[in-house]
């Protein structure tokens, strides 16, 4: 099936081995082709059996055998194995677009929102290796590879069956993407591969490890100390992408974020990975939109706008054509432009709604009585205190985020106090309150996913330098 020669690439009877593309320990990897008429690409792994020894041979079977039996469009495909009296050959589908560490160097960091995309595609394949209690155990940018705008898992030498209860104790993997437990020597879990996420996208964002050293013994002492991860002084990233990478980079395993809360964190936003359902579910949402619009019921459409725009970004992301992304952009403008002329309608219908809550608000400070309750609860006058300093954050327009994060906590402490309040005026103008605070919540986190989404939709107009254009994740 195959035979080897002391010079040059080996020789493989099906296929011609041409550049070499990298080499380990135990393998080295080459680009080939298919000698029938389909001239397919391919990579072929080179494994020279005198290099294996019973670990290492047992590592090579079980890649083998879960490369078999996985089909995801996130893994790297095997296609088939073969071997001579010299090697052992994996025969692996072709990924033209290098691999993740060369694109992150050739852009030195990238946007949250590509950062985001190639990890929503990681965090898929993890998912689909999760529930098959698989753990990759050797995550790095390196074995990330690209395709066209398709990110795929590679190499899988180090990977292990392993059930949630399962806890390991080999070193395996690289020192740098190494979680602490590992690194110690201690019993470890799958867990491991998430703090490996975690390094990858810190990575992503700001050029280098969080652990980049000179030396493996200085990388050791950084990885062995109890200090917990910061990120580097004047990080500008989201408050979920901040929360995100501190909960995977957490040194104490059981105290680190778990599969289940990773794929459903607010970050990873899996709900709205582009798929191939991207676009289907963008327009059934479209059309409601503009059902609701027509029928003058301008808030519910708004809001079924920005759901439909957030799935149009990644029916655009996910189209590989360049005319049809073409459309879909144009589409998405005018969708935007839409919300933009429905927001500013919504704000001006809220307007009287907004001068009566504060009416409202002023009564319950201002009577005899607030004033009595205001001694008895003073929780509520500090949640009508933080109200204002809300609207008046949300009126500035300096932080969103911000002025939504106190809308949220004023409300929890107000809905408290409503259970508490008996029948009354005084309760009546408490819900009143409410009501038009949750009116401005939700209209402010509209307007804030309209921001994010028009952002996502301009990621792919950034001028891309030609040697990294064809794998960009957004093309």
């Amino acid at each position: 099936m195959a035979s080897s020669s002391g010079f040059g690439p080996p020789k493989l009877n099906d296929f011609i081995l041409t550049e070499r593309l990298g080499s380990g320990t135990y393998a080295t990897v080459y680009k080939a082709y298919r000698k029938q008429d389909s001239r397919e690409a391919v990579a072929v792994k080179v494994v020279a059996k005198k290099t294996l020894n019973k670990a290492s041979t047992e590592n090579l079977l079980t890649e083998i055998e879960i490369l078999k039996t996985v089909r995801h469009p996130h893994i790297v495909h095997l296609k088939d194995f073969v071997w001579d009296s010299e090697n052992i050959y994996l025969i692996l589908e072709w990924c033209s677009g290098g691999d993740l560490s060369r694109f992150i160097r050739s852009r030195r960091i990238l946007p949250e929102g590509i950062a985001r995309r190639f990890l929503q595609q990681i965090a898929c394949a993890l998912k689909f290796l999760h529930d098959r209690n698989i753990s990759h155990l050797d995550l790095k940018p390196q074995n990330i590879l690209l395709s066209g705008s398709v990110l795929k898992l590679a190499d899988f030498g180090f990977a292990q069956y392993m059930s949630p209860w399962d806890e390991k104790s080999v070193l395996r993997g690289s020192p740098l993407y190494m979680a602490p437990e590992m690194v110690c020597r201690r019993q470890y879990d799958s867990r491991v591969d998430l703090w490996s996420v975690g390094v990858i996208l810190y990575e992503a964002l700001f050029g280098r490890a969080p652990f980049a050293s000179r030396s493996y013994s200085e990388l050791e002492e950084k990885i062995r100390s109890d200090q917990p991860i910061e990120l580097p002084p004047g990080a500008r990233v989201s408050k979920h992408c901040r929360d995100l990478l501190l909960r995977l980079l957490e040194r104490n395993p059981n105290a680190r974020i778990t599969f289940a809360e990773f794929f459903t964190h607010p970050f990873v936003d899996m709900e709205h990975m582009p798929s191939a359902e991207s676009l289907g579910k963008a327009k059934e949402l479209v059309q409601q939109a503009v059902q609701k619009d027509q029928d003058g019921e301008r808030s519910v459409a708004l809001s079924l706008y920005c759901s439909a725009l957030e799935h149009f970004v990644p029916a655009i992301y996910y189209e590989s054509d360049r005319q049809r992304k073409d459309v879909l952009r144009q589409k998405v403008c005018q969708y935007a432009s839409r919300a933009e002329e429905l927001k500013a309608l919504v704000a001006s219908d809220n307007k009287l709604i907004f001068e009566q809550a504060r009416t409202s608000r002023d009564i319950l400070r201002g009577t005899k009585r607030g004033r009595e309750m205001s001694r008895e609860q003073p929780r509520l006058l500090a949640a009508l205190e933080m109200a204002s300093d809300a609207i008046a954050k949300e009126q500035s327009g300096v932080d969103d985020n911000e002025a939504l994060d106190d809308y949220q906590n004023c409300l929890g402490e107000l809905l408290l106090a409503l259970a508490a309040e008996p029948q009354g005026r005084r309760r009546e103008l408490l819900h009143s309150e409410i009501k038009s605070l949750m009116s401005r919540a939700e209209y402010l986190k509209k307007n804030i996913k309209m921001q994010e989404t028009q952002r996502d939709a301009s990621l792919d107009r950034e001028p891309l330098s030609d040697s990294v254009r064809s794998s960009c994740c957004v093309q």
